[in-house]
């Protein structure tokens, strides 16, 4: 962190100054006394903390050299005899100048320990010709409980060193942070291990061998993978101080790395830009990561790139030598040089095992010119006889990664068997959108129609596309809701028009999704999707404008861990004849033309709970005579004259795929074909194979089970223990998050 050219001495004996006090030279002068004098001469030193400030001739056998990170810890606490001590642990000094910002750590304050993250490394004050070392702060913001608790907002020696809340900062030297004690570290590392050993404030990854006490002292035998002269293999003993479990990269390491690019994969371009997913070979293996910065770094002549690595073995949150260069979650950030950079290989064209092979697809093309003179090939939905053949099987669907389960279960849910919405990918959009349009016909929908496959890169693409035009800068790593994804592609990206036109006291109101409300006071128990629409349009007084070519409704829900119903029975199809603000209606007892509706007799326990309530004037008379009923108020229907007389049909819409969550984690289902057992589940996360350096398998299967719970009796069906429920049907019935319905006479190929 320190680059002066001074040498700095901690005083060890007693001499007219106490033991523990930091003094100074400047590096030329003690060069030329060690080159003239030896060992035994006095050394001029100025004392850190004097009023004078004048230089003192100290015995040089009084004195131990500091490192200038060393005297920068020392020189922050307050007493000298506290200094001396914890010299003679430096060994333990080493912990404390591993640490980065992002770390979280427990701090002493008041008696009491605390809990907090670190979010200032950094001087006390600005260094001077005087006062060339001030001491070294860190700065914690309190978490949890302990928020409150401190003294600061984040303002330290007048200066604003990061931002929280009041009293939710604490800013302390080294000794205040607390660290497991010896026998808790020893308790925590066992032989076989993966650990980070510090010589020389460098990190080395290793594997534990044994944990030995000596004389008191706990040490630790590593079996090194590298050791602090380059060789490979061997063995260490290093103290427990210094050694953290896992393989933590430090700044040493990470920015002095040379490693070679490795050879890329045919097919995948090397031109790395911001938002480019890449691996990156570290001591412990391959590391994958996101760029999020590319540019220069001081003192460093090579193009480096910040990383926002998948786990969290980084050095910082996107800071470097206090510096912001991007944004991130604490431990995440690594920089190191461009081209020891290489593609993520897991997106490339490679196998589970030999009979798992995925299908390459073609080499796209993004020049605008041949994009304006590429044809825009149309595959169809894969039919009810070809599901079984393209779709079925592990390897099929759409490969996941990285919390991209939301967008991977709608895209399927979506153009795998349906082309309800298949218009979005032709109509005519900006320049600006149109390479977003060429991704999601060309890489994802036509391939998972015609191959039943798509590579988890190229929803990548995608996703990095949406980021860069601006609509979220999480597009990329974070896991988000179906419907915002939807949302952005339909309306601010392809300006389709809005799928929904709900009428309300007389105004038109548009959508694209619709959420079900349900007022307290319903009488639902196992509701289907039927009932759960109409009792939400019933206390919201809404009635749908036009009949919808696709509906996409949103379940009743408090958030998406918390469900309304344990059940919800789907609706193979939904009926919206008397959710329309025109067109006839059929009285609900005779069939005949309705003429009147009835608000009070829609939740009346003599009726079914499904369907609104309407009559033809002499049904309408009969109800209402009888005494419970005299007080209702039915309302006339606006029927207009070119209805009159018209034969009565009913409007209704098919039931063609259903999204679901547990545990923040999205599949789906999707309703092939008419017969009850045409239903197939897809997970785009259902395997894994390998770890760190491996890649999510996508899965679809048949689930004919589904339509045996679907026959059931309402009683029968409301006893089903979700636990005890054959094959996928209970994230079916249990955890359905948005069913999508379509207008067959408005799909394209159909």
């Amino acid at each position: 962190m320190n680059s002066s050219d001074n040498q700095y001495f901690i005083i060890t004996t007693h001499v007219f100054l106490n033991p523990g006090r930091i003094c100074y030279i400047s590096g030329y002068k003690y060069r030329s006394a060690s080159q003239h004098s030896g060992s035994s001469v006095k050394l001029s030193v100025t004392p850190l903390g004097t009023l004078s400030g004048l230089p003192q001739d100290i015995d040089r056998t009084c004195l131990s050299e500091l490192e200038e990170d060393e005297a920068e810890l020392l020189q922050a606490l307050p007493e000298d005899g506290e200094r001396l001590e914890w010299f003679k642990q430096r060994h333990a000094l080493q912990r404390f100048l591993q640490l980065t910002e992002g770390v979280n750590v427990a701090v002493e304050h008041k008696g009491k320990e605390l809990r907090g993250i670190i979010r200032y490394i950094g001087r006390k004050t600005e260094p001077s010709y005087l006062v060339p070392l001030s001491g070294r702060v860190f700065g914690i913001e309190l978490q949890g409980e302990d928020r409150g608790k401190g003294d600061s907002d984040g303002n330290y020696s007048h200066k604003r060193r990061f931002l929280c809340e009041h009293n939710c900062a604490l800013f302390v030297p080294f000794s205040r942070l607390l660290f497991p004690s010896p026998q808790q570290q020893t308790e925590d590392l066992c032989p076989g291990d993966r650990v980070t050993y510090f010589m020389n404030n460098i990190g080395f990854p290793g594997m534990v061998v044994d944990v030995v006490e000596e004389n008191g002292q706990h040490f630790v035998k590593i079996s090194t993978d590298k050791d602090e002269n380059g060789k490979t293999g061997g063995e260490v003993k290093v103290p427990l101080d210094c050694v953290a479990k896992g393989e933590v990269p430090t700044e040493p390491v990470s920015m002095l790395m040379d490693t070679a690019a490795a050879e890329p994969k045919l097919g995948l371009s090397m031109e790395l830009t911001v938002n480019s997913v890449v691996e990156v070979t570290l001591a412990s293996g391959n590391t994958f990561g996101i760029i999020r910065w590319i540019g220069k770094l001081p003192d460093r002549q090579e193009t480096m790139a910040g990383l926002e690595l998948e786990e969290d073995i980084g050095v910082s949150d996107g800071t470097f030598k206090g510096q912001r260069l991007f944004l991130c979650t604490p431990k995440k950030a690594l920089f190191v040089k461009l081209s020891s950079c290489r593609p993520d290989s897991r997106f490339q064209s490679i196998s589970a095992t030999p009979m798992e092979k995925i299908p390459k697809l073609e080499e796209s093309v993004d020049s605008d010119t041949e994009l304006s003179r590429r044809r825009l090939d149309t595959v169809p939905p894969v039919s009810t006889e070809q599901v079984q053949q393209i779709l079925v099987g592990r390897m099929k669907g759409i490969q996941g990664h990285c919390n991209s389960c939301y967008m991977d279960a709608a895209l399927f849910g979506l153009f795998s068997c349906s082309s309800v919405l298949d218009s979005m990918l032709f109509k005519s959009t900006t320049p600006q959108d149109a390479p977003i349009q060429k991704t999601l016909l060309h890489d994802i929908v036509n391939p998972l129609r015609s191959q039943g496959f798509v590579e988890g890169r190229h929803i990548m693409k995608l996703r990095q596309q949406l980021q860069k035009l601006g609509y979220s800068h999480s597009f990329t790593t974070d896991e988000k809701d179906p419907e915002e994804f939807l949302i952005v592609i339909m309306h601010h990206i392809l300006a389709l028009d809005p799928l929904l036109k709900l009428s309300a006291g007389g105004k038109l109101q548009e959508s694209y999704c619709y959420q079900i409300f349900l007022d307290q006071n319903h009488s639902l128990v196992l509701p289907t999707v039927q009932q759960l629409l109409e009792h939400s349009f019933h206390s919201t007084g809404l009635k749908l404008g036009e009949v919808p070519s696709c509906l996409i409704l949103q379940m009743p829900r408090f958030g998406k861990k918390f469900k309304m119903f344990d059940k919800i029975v789907p609706s193979l199809q939904l009926d919206v004849t008397d959710l329309l603000t025109e067109g006839p209606q059929q009285c609900i007892l005779c069939g005949n033309l309705a003429e009147e509706e009835c608000p009070d007799c829609f939740k009346d326990p003599v009726f079914s709970q499904t369907g609104f309530k309407v009559f033809c004037k002499t049904c309408s008379s009969k109800v209402h005579s009888h005494p419970q009923r005299q007080f209702h108020k039915p309302a006339a229907l606006e029927i207009p004259l070119a209805y009159r007389g018209h034969v009565l049909t009913r409007d209704k819409l098919e039931l063609f795929a259903v999204l679901c969550i547990e545990t923040s984690h999205y599949v789906s289902f999707v309703k092939h074909g008419p017969a009850k057992d045409d239903w197939i589940f897809f997970d785009s996360m259902a395997d894994r194979q390998g770890e760190r350096d491996g890649f999510n398998i996508p899965e679809v299967h048949a689930c004919p089970e589904v339509g045996m719970y679907l026959e059931m009796a309402p009683a029968e069906l409301a006893n089903q223990v979700p636990r005890d429920m054959k094959g996928v049907a209970k994230r079916l019935f249990c955890d359905a998050y948005m069913y999508l319905y379509q207008s067959t006479n408005m799909c394209l190929y159909r």
